[in-house]
């Protein structure tokens, strides 16, 4: 896969993104938008977690930035792009409309997509899948309160980072990778995930919900996680030869996405 064309903007076929979170404060949708308005592609997943409803219920918070983002994906739709919407569990309200179509914009609770060289990939959001930390301690440090006092803390530092020039760092990302009973359940569900795409017969499984980016090869199955747009602020990409990669939007400046990560 190339990395940026001349005018600074990335080709692919599919684009998937997850985890937006509209409507949290936590959210870094003008991230977004500046790499969705540089992405030229045919189909785009919304892998859940594209609103966060449950957000909304404790405190409504809907800058400017949040509609833009909806703009630019509707304006994707309208100009021929296939959008397909997979909700997630913080915006699981629109479940019940799956199998139905608004506009340009399809809803299924999973789909299965396929590449360019002709692997099949089962695209969920992936809570599912949490059966496989339920009773971890881990739950202790993800839960809604724990997360949201670690993404406060977050802002502060990193505002505090900003000040000094220094670029943006994942404290969320850093304890995942650091405290062990994280890293114990972030592979337990990764494992899970493999074993559902091998039980239904797939080459590999596309998810989000983790927040944690990753794609990587286990035996016959590829696992791919998009990342979030609250912490990491990853997409994923595949090229026309069927290569899954991720990107990632490293600041503000409309030129600045750079690719991280290649496919096994």
């Amino acid at each position: 896969m190339n990395a940026l064309n001349a005018e600074g903007r990335i080709d692919c076929e599919t684009l998937w993104i997850s985890d937006v979170h509209l409507g949290s404060v936590h959210s870094k949708a003008e991230y977004l938008l500046q790499m969705l308005k540089r992405v030229n592609c045919k189909k785009l997943y919304l892998v859940g977690d594209i609103v966060d409803v449950w957000a909304m219920h404790r405190r409504v918070y809907w800058p400017e930035a949040h509609n833009a983002v909806l703009r630019e994906l509707l304006k994707k739709s309208r100009s021929g792009v296939e959008v397909i919407y997979v909700p997630g569990n913080h915006d699981q309200n629109f479940r019940e409309f799956c199998g139905s179509q608004f506009g340009n914009v399809t809803l299924r609770e999973r789909v299965v997509h396929t590449t360019a060289d002709g692997r099949r990939f089962l695209v969920i959001h992936g809570d599912e899948l949490d059966f496989a930390v339920r009773y971890s301690r881990i739950n202790r440090w993800i839960g809604d309160i724990a997360y949201d006092t670690v993404m406060m803390l977050n802002r502060l530092l990193n505002h505090f980072r900003a000040w000094t020039g220094r670029p943006y760092w994942s404290l969320a990302g850093w304890l995942k990778s650091h405290v062990a009973q994280a890293e114990q359940a972030i592979k337990a569900y990764q494992q899970a995930a493999v074993k559902l795409a091998i039980e239904s017969g797939y080459d590999g499984i596309i998810c989000g919900h983790l927040h944690h980016p990753v794609v990587q090869q286990y035996g016959d199955v590829l696992y791919c996680n998009d990342g979030d747009w609250v912490e990491n602020c990853t997409a994923l990409v595949e090229d026309a030869q069927g290569e899954l990669r991720l990107v990632k939007a490293i600041s503000l400046d409309a030129r600045a996405t750079e690719l991280v990560l290649a496919a096994a």
